[in-house]
C-alpha cells in the first residue's frame, strides 16, 4: 500500500477583502501550501496573470500563480478557464509525483461563468492515477449539467480499472454531487463532513475530494485565524492508501 495525501483548495486569486481593504495573500499561500505537505494539490481560482493587480500590489509574483506556490521538486499543471478584462484564471494541479499527460475541457454552461475541468495522470510508485480538478457553476442547473459531462468525459477517457480522484469546488453542499459521481464508482468520505466555507465562519461543505480504486483513510481541514485570511475557502485534505495491485 501507498499512502496518497490529496488537497484542494480554493485561493480566490490571491487576492481577499473588496476596494482600499484589499489585500495580498499569495505569499501566505505559498507558505500555506506547503505546509499541507500533500502529495497532489487541486487549486482552483488560480490567476495566470492580472495586469492591474499586478500593477497595484507592489509584491506581486513575477510568474504565474500556479508555479510560484508549487514547493520546491513539484510539477505545477495550470489550464486557464476564464478570461477578463484584465487576466485570465483557472485550475491547478501541484504534484510531488511525476505527472505523464494533462489536458483541459470547457465545461462553461453559459457566458456568465467560464468553467472547465483539468485532467493529469500522475504516475505514484509506478502505478498511474488519474486527478480531475473542478470547480463547478454557482446555478444549480449549471451544476447538474456540468456534473454529467464530467461523467461522460471520466467514461470516455478513463478505463474503469484506473484509479480516479476528483477534488474541487463543487458549489454545491446537497446531494447531487454524490450521487451523480456515485453512479460511476465515485465516493466520498460517507461519514465524514466538514465544513470549508465561509473560511471565517465555516458553516457547510463545498470542497470535496471523491475517488475511485482507493482506499480512503482520513480527512481533515486545517483550523486557526490564519486559514481564515488567506481565502474565502478553507483547504481540505484526504488521505488515501493506493493498492499495490493497481495497474
Amino acid at each position: 500500500m501507498t499512502l496518497l495525501r490529496v488537497a484542494t483548495y480554493n485561493i480566490h486569486k490571491g487576492v481577499q477583502g473588496i476596494g482600499p481593504t484589499r489585500r495580498l495573500e499569495i505569499h501566505n499561500l505559498g507558505h500555506a501550501v506547503e505546509q499541507l505537505d500533500a502529495d497532489i494539490v487541486c487549486l482552483q481560482e488560480v490567476r495566470k496573470m492580472h495586469r492591474r493587480d499586478a500593477l497595484h500590489f507592489t509584491h506581486w509574483p513575477d510568474m504565474p500563480q500556479a508555479d510560484f506556490l508549487a514547493p520546491e521538486g513539484y510539477t505545477a499543471i495550470y489550464r486557464t478557464n476564464a478570461l477578463t478584462r484584465h487576466g485570465e484564471h483557472g485550475n491547478a494541479m501541484l504534484s510531488r509525483w511525476p505527472v505523464v499527460a494533462h489536458q483541459h475541457e470547457d465545461m462553461s454552461d453559459h457566458r456568465f461563468e467560464q468553467r472547465g475541468l483539468l485532467h493529469s495522470e500522475v504516475i505514484v510508485n509506478g502505478a498511474a492515477v488519474h486527478v480531475v480538478v473542478v470547480h463547478l457553476g454557482l446555478i444549480k442547473a449549471s451544476r447538474v449539467r456540468q456534473l454529467a459531462q464530467l461523467v461522460r468525459f471520466i467514461e470516455r477517457e478513463i478505463s474503469v480499472d484506473s484509479p480516479v480522484i476528483i477534488a474541487g469546488d463543487f458549489n454545491d453542499w446537497g446531494t447531487t454531487v454524490r450521487s451523480t459521481l456515485g453512479a460511476v464508482g465515485m465516493v466520498a468520505f460517507d461519514r465524514e463532513r466538514v465544513a470549508t466555507f465561509p473560511s471565517r465562519l465555516p458553516v457547510v461543505q463545498l470542497d470535496y475530494v471523491y475517488a475511485r480504486g482507493l482506499v480512503p483513510l482520513g480527512l481533515q481541514v486545517p483550523r486557526g485565524h490564519i486559514w481564515g485570511r488567506m481565502s474565502d475557502h478553507l483547504p481540505l485534505i484526504a488521505e488515501f492508501d493506493l493498492p499495490s495491485e493497481c495497474p
